[in-house]
């Protein structure tokens, strides 16, 4: 019943001069609620986030398709329903710190930063992360912390534990430093496989050892860096 209650209130609830809410209510509908996408928190945010917003103007009257849009550097934002579950998969409460390898255009972090205490960002290319800061500073977001680097070495400088880490981006086997940056206990969500095809895996890390249990099958753009893909 709570579910059903929180459903009817997001259907009637939107702006009617959201040129894009009846394709975002159809999002939450069909791609998210629809499929797997139970977490209560993770279905709102998704709700209120304007994807739209982090994707240029050509790509904007499909913002809410279910499918990755191209965002320049040969990277893309991921479809709804991969941002949702990766989302639901690390189980936020509202308390964690999080670290995010792959900024992209910023839509991830957004969700995560809607969730989380306190987000940290790393993304390789310096122009993906001038925008992305951009954007979420204009929608009053500023709890993230963003930094350019190779994210498969982790976060630079001071040393911190993460509770929470996802990974945005393709990797053969977690990185070791990003296992090092994660508490005991904590959660961990990334792409691991082959350069084009991987699984969703979701690991729990315990006694400085992971855990692994497989999600789904998915296909991310590489994460390049010494502990990721070589560069083409």
């Amino acid at each position: 019943m709570p579910t059903q209650s929180f459903t009817m209130a997001l259907m009637v609830s939107y702006d009617p001069k959201d040129r894009y809410a009846v394709q975002r209510e159809r999002m939450f509908r069909q791609d998210l609620k629809g499929r797997d996408i139970t977490d209560p928190r993770v279905l709102k945010v998704m709700m209120e986030i304007p994807r739209e917003a982090f994707i240029s103007p050509q790509y904007q009257p499909n913002a809410y398709d279910d499918n990755p849009l191209p965002i320049g550097m040969g990277q893309t934002i991921s479809q709804p329903y991969i941002v949702a579950l990766m989302t639901q998969c690390l189980k936020l409460a509202g308390t964690e710190t999080t670290l995010e390898i792959g900024t992209g255009c910023g839509y991830q972090t957004a969700v995560l930063a809607k969730l989380c205490k306190r987000v940290y960002t790393i993304e390789r290319f310096g122009e993906l992360t001038a925008g992305a800061q951009t954007i979420l500073a204009s929608l009053g977001i500023e709890n993230v912390e963003y930094a350019v680097g190779d994210g498969s070495c982790g976060w630079p400088g001071e040393v911190i534990q993460f509770d929470r880490i996802l990974i945005t981006a393709a990797v053969p086997a977690p990185p070791q430093p990003l296992v090092n940056q994660l508490k005991n206990g904590g959660l961990l969500v990334a792409p691991v496989g082959e350069q084009f095809y991987q699984t969703l895996m979701l690991y729990k890390k315990e006694n400085d050892r992971l855990t692994p249990m497989e999600i789904c099958g998915c296909r991310f753009v590489k994460l390049v860096g010494r502990y990721g893909f070589h560069s083409d």
